[in-house]
């Protein structure tokens, strides 16, 4: 759906809440159509970016995996390899 959303379950360490709030806003503002709310629907807005970043974090403490956790620089590092075999 989004590409700037990040797969965050079993990773060494641990996806941090801002992490998980980034991803969430990131839905948000797919979701809703809009980068940056307007003043009458900010509120609304930030509510529903802390109710998914809630969620978010309540699933990836609940799930489980047999899986070693995955290295954040090994896997960073694939996706530029990617990035630069796409755009070269």
């Amino acid at each position: 759906m989004c590409r700037n959303i990040k797969p965050l379950f079993n990773f060494d360490p641990p996806a941090t809440n801002e992490e998980i709030r980034d991803a969430a806003l990131q839905f948000v503002r797919k979701v809703s159509g809009t980068n940056k709310p307007s003043k009458r629907n900010e509120a609304a807005f930030e509510r529903a970016v802390n109710s998914v970043a809630a969620c978010a974090r309540e699933l990836l403490d609940s799930l489980e995996t047999s899986q070693p956790p995955r290295d954040r620089e090994e896997v960073a590092a694939r996706a530029r390899a990617r990035t630069a075999a796409r755009f070269a």
